[in-house]
């Protein structure tokens, strides 16, 4: 199910190309179909639409949108314990986001010079949320939190239909509770492209945010430059970096829970304990008879999965940070002292009693992360990830006759006469 394999500076960074190339290969393939469909929804707007939505999802999608107050019609039918926890997990997601805001500023100095810059939020953000048989509230609170807090003025969400014509309630609720200005009931590409380019029903957006699969992904990465994304996801990853301290029954579950994801995703078990890597598979074996996403996270495991075996912290820390795992658990003696080294990850876990899920649904830190080793200079969704900046300068005569000289110099330096004149008729 999962191999296990002793470092030696060459096999492990094998593993490390083969999970780069796997994203590189599903793209390939379905950019020209992504592609035509977006040209067909700029095209035609809504009836392409609802073309593409029919054919994908078996129903028609729901192009007149819901607007925040009739959430709360949906939302009194969820659940109420998991309307609870998704008030819990809104509470601790807010709390965290509120820490990232940053303010305008201004400065001055002796010779009347202004300078600052101006921030604020985006105009209007759409907000894609996965649905249909597998649906995420907590991605509604993961990406619409941010977006309110940052000031985005106008917050709309797509989200598939299901077949059966029933509204997923935790959805809803999760929309309602984030502050999610209008909704509308349609997935796909066609969704992306709808947001990115605005239809009769659907006004464009500046940016499009939130998870999906292969096709979304795709059309976000094609409509990149008529709207901002946030990132380029790839499929869902997990490094766990452990010592001879680890819990081989705690190592297990966590790899698990990221190879249920998708028979893409990746779960790598890196140790210096040769041991604990045994134990490991066992663990495996043993508690996945009773999930019930078992073969997907068998594939998983045997395709993209992998114990490697190092000889030391520094060499499995190396490897890690070669990686830049979406999700970075640390299952060490004092695993706080390692987090200074740990340069590139999305998100990391330290401790045994902090597993993955926990960021994805609760803690409070954004669970929208950068793939396929773009944590090495992506970073996860954020309140900076619905502002804008905008700088400002003003000087008076006096400040420009000083700086003049140096400002004609450098415009003539470049060849650039007309900016060097603009200087000289002041003076």
């Amino acid at each position: 199910m999962i191999k296990v394999v002793y470092a030696d500076g060459n096999i492990e960074y094998r593993l490390l190309n083969r999970l780069k190339s796997r994203s590189n290969e599903l793209n390939q393939r379905v950019t020209a179909a992504v592609q035509d469909i977006i040209d067909d929804v700029r095209m035609r707007g809504d009836d392409a639409v609802t073309e593409y939505t029919r054919l994908f999802d078996g129903t028609d999608p729901l192009l007149e949108p819901i607007e925040y107050d009739e959430l709360a019609g949906f939302a009194n039918k969820c659940d109420p314990n998991v309307y609870i926890a998704l008030q819990n997990a809104a509470r601790n997601i807010e709390d965290y986001h509120r820490r990232q805001v940053r303010q305008s500023w201004i400065t001055t100095d002796k010779n009347g010079i202004i300078m600052g810059q101006r921030i604020r939020g985006l105009d209007r953000v759409g907000i894609y949320v996965p649905g249909g048989t597998a649906a995420y509230p907590s991605s509604v609170l993961m990406n619409a939190i941010p977006a309110r807090i940052a000031g985005v003025n106008e917050i709309v969400m797509v989200t598939p239909p299901q077949k059966d014509g029933i509204y997923n309630t935790a959805v809803m609720a999760a929309a309602y509770i984030a502050g999610v200005d209008r909704l509308y009931l349609c997935g796909g590409a066609q969704a992306v492209a709808a947001l990115a380019y605005g239809t009769d029903s659907i006004n464009k957006v500046d940016k499009i945010v939130g998870p999906g699969n292969i096709y979304v992904a795709t059309a976000k990465r094609l409509v990149y430059g008529v709207a901002d994304i946030d990132m380029i996801a790839g499929p869902s990853e997990i490094l766990i970096l452990a010592d001879d301290t680890a819990d081989p029954i705690y190592l297990a579950a966590d790899l698990m829970s990221q190879a249920e994801h998708d028979p893409l995703a990746s779960s790598i078990l890196i140790t210096t304990s040769s041991e604990i890597a045994q134990k490991t598979v066992s663990e495996l074996e043993r508690q996945i008879k009773g999930l019930s996403r078992a073969d997907i996270i068998r594939q998983s495991l045997s395709d993209y999965g992998g114990i490697i075996v190092c000889r030391n912290m520094d060499e499995a820390i190396d490897f890690s940070n070669q990686l830049a795992p979406e999700h970075l658990e640390v299952m060490c003696e004092n695993p706080m002292g390692y987090l200074g080294r740990l340069d590139n990850a999305g998100s990391v876990f330290l401790g045994k009693y902090s597993p993955e899920p926990l960021g994805d649904y609760y803690a409070g830190p954004n669970h929208v992360l950068p793939t396929s080793g773009t944590a090495r200079f992506f970073s996860p969704l954020s309140v900076d990830s619905f502002i804008k900046k905008s700088s400002f300068i003003s000087y008076n005569q006096n400040a420009l006759e000083t700086a003049a000289k140096d400002i004609i110099t450098l415009a003539e330096e470049e060849g650039l006469d007309a900016h060097a004149n603009s200087i000289r008729v002041r003076l």
